[in-house]
């Protein structure tokens, strides 16, 4: 097992999640992943609350899934109002055909 920190998704746990679905065109696709890990790394992850942050891209080149944990609500809230943070945002929403962001709280968790 790796000693590489993992997100931990847990009903217990009082984190907030930023679920951000972008809509892209396949072409840009690995462009938009690429540069939401950068923005991670040199922004997002230095901002008070920042838990984690897991980047995902759908099998169809057609989405990008950004899932973020942030230790409250007005951590979350904090960053957005952020200008490093905006001028990031401004990057993303320029790439994609759509984004659509909510927050969420663990409600259940099923394993096998």
């Amino acid at each position: 097992m790796s000693d590489r920190p993992i997100t931990t998704i847990d009903t217990e746990r009082s984190v907030i999640t930023l679920i951000n679905v972008y809509e892209v065109a396949p072409e840009k696709q690995a462009e938009l992943a690429r540069l939401l890990a950068e923005a991670t790394e040199t922004v997002m992850r230095h901002q008070p609350g920042f838990v984690s942050v897991n980047i995902h891209c759908s099998l169809d080149g057609t989405r990008v899934v950004n899932y973020a944990q942030w230790a409250s609500e007005e951590d979350f809230e904090r960053m957005i109002k952020s200008p490093e943070a905006q001028a990031q945002l401004r990057r993303f929403g320029a790439l994609a055909k759509s984004v659509s962001p909510a927050l969420y709280k663990v409600s259940s968790i099923h394993v096998k």
